[in-house]
Order: C-alpha cells, then sequence, then structure tokens
C-alpha cells in the first residue's frame, strides 16, 4: 500500500532529497532513481506516493515513487521542457555553421578551428552525460566552472545538444545566464581568431 507524502527538499544537481509522509510526519530520503517516472523532475512541495524499504545501512528510504496527480500543463512545461528558450536557442548551432561558412568564404581560416570545434563539443557531451549519470546515482559531480569552461573553449555545440537530448542544466538560470555569456565570448574569440588580422597576429599560415 502506497503511502501518500510531500517532496520537502530536493537537490537537482546531486539527485536527491527528503519525502515527508502525510501520516507520522516523517521525513524520508528518496533518490531520482526511485522515481517511477523520469521525465518529470521533482519539486518542493510536489504531493506523492511511494513504498518504504530500508537502505543497506538499514534506514528507510522511498522507492517506487508516484506523483500523486498529473503535472499541470504549465509544471510539464516546464520540466519536461525547462524553459521556451531550448527549441529557439537550438538554432543557434546552424546559425554557427552558416556563420563559419561565410567566415570561410571570406578569410579561409585554417581547418583546424572546425577541427576544434568538433572535438571540443564531442567532449563537452560527454562531460555533460557523465555528469548526469552521477548525479542520478549520487556519484561525485562535474563542477559547473568546468562545464562553462569547455563551452568557452569551443564546447558549446555539444553542450547545447547534451541539454535538449538529455536535459541536464536545462531549467537552471544562473547556469544558462553564464552558458550564454561563454557562447558569446567564444564566438567573438573564433571571429578575432579566424579575421585576417587574427591570423596574421598568430602567425597562422592560411595557404
Amino acid at each position: 500500500m502506497y503511502i501518500e507524502g510531500t517532496i520537502k527538499t530536493w537537490n537537482d544537481d546531486r539527485g536527491f532529497g527528503f519525502i515527508r509522509s502525510n501520516e507520522g510526519q516523517i521525513e524520508v530520503f528518496v533518490h531520482a532513481t526511485a522515481f517511477n517516472s523520469r521525465h518529470i523532475r521533482p519539486h518542493v512541495n510536489q504531493r506523492v506516493y511511494f513504498d518504504l524499504e530500508l537502505s543497506p545501512e538499514g534506514k528507510p528510504r522511498a522507492k517506487n515513487v508516484h506523483f500523486s496527480r498529473p503535472v499541470s500543463g504549465n509544471n510539464r512545461e516546464r520540466t519536461d521542457n525547462p524553459a521556451q528558450w531550448q527549441t529557439g536557442s537550438f538554432l543557434a548551432i546552424p546559425a554557427f555553421v552558416f556563420l563559419f561558412g561565410v567566415v570561410s568564404l571570406l578569410w579561409r581560416p585554417p581547418l583546424l578551428l572546425a577541427l576544434i570545434y568538433v572535438l571540443a563539443s564531442t567532449l563537452t557531451y560527454v562531460t555533460y552525460a557523465m555528469d548526469k549519470s552521477a548525479a542520478r546515482k549520487g556519484r561525485w559531480r562535474t563542477s559547473e566552472s568546468t562545464l562553462h569552461c569547455l563551452s568557452l573553449l569551443g564546447g558549446w555545440p555539444g553542450a547545447l545538444i547534451a541539454q535538449h537530448m538529455l536535459r541536464h542544466k536545462s531549467s537552471k538560470a544562473p547556469f544558462r545566464f553564464v552558458f550564454w555569456v561563454t557562447v558569446f565570448l567564444n564566438v567573438a574569440l573564433f571571429l578575432v581568431l579566424a579575421s585576417l588580422e587574427g591570423q596574421a597576429y598568430w602567425a597562422i599560415d592560411t595557404r
């Protein structure tokens, strides 16, 4: 028989929190992997149904956690699609590809720059995936500063794909703000390095 309760605390980065049961007002540990639905992010004050089990340490924890009622349309939009910016911002990748093409025709930068973006984006996507997995398992996390550094160094296309596909780091406004700052700075740096003046300054052979 399911116990009804309310999520009192939730750490989305680390993927765990505590549920306060309606009966007895006891608080029970709950991990992200205990939720029946992986497509909706838990949030504080959300009502849930759950079973109890004992952890290896003998402490009670929740399992088979279900949301007591469907999330409203507004909440579903906020959780499944954390922000409407995601669809529009995803267009930043083809826009940058177009910009890269125009710059290549005008200034003929070395192909090394394109290779850097491909490698950095691949590394960034893998790092996001590992961090997402660590969050679900309660393991050591990758710092946000590391994720931002990877974006700044050219991995931001991979970061955007990871945010969209993995739904990771896509609902935190402060993180998104810093992320877009790194995108702007990286694109500006790309234009400087790819320009004729930039290539001459860095002694890049364009032939």
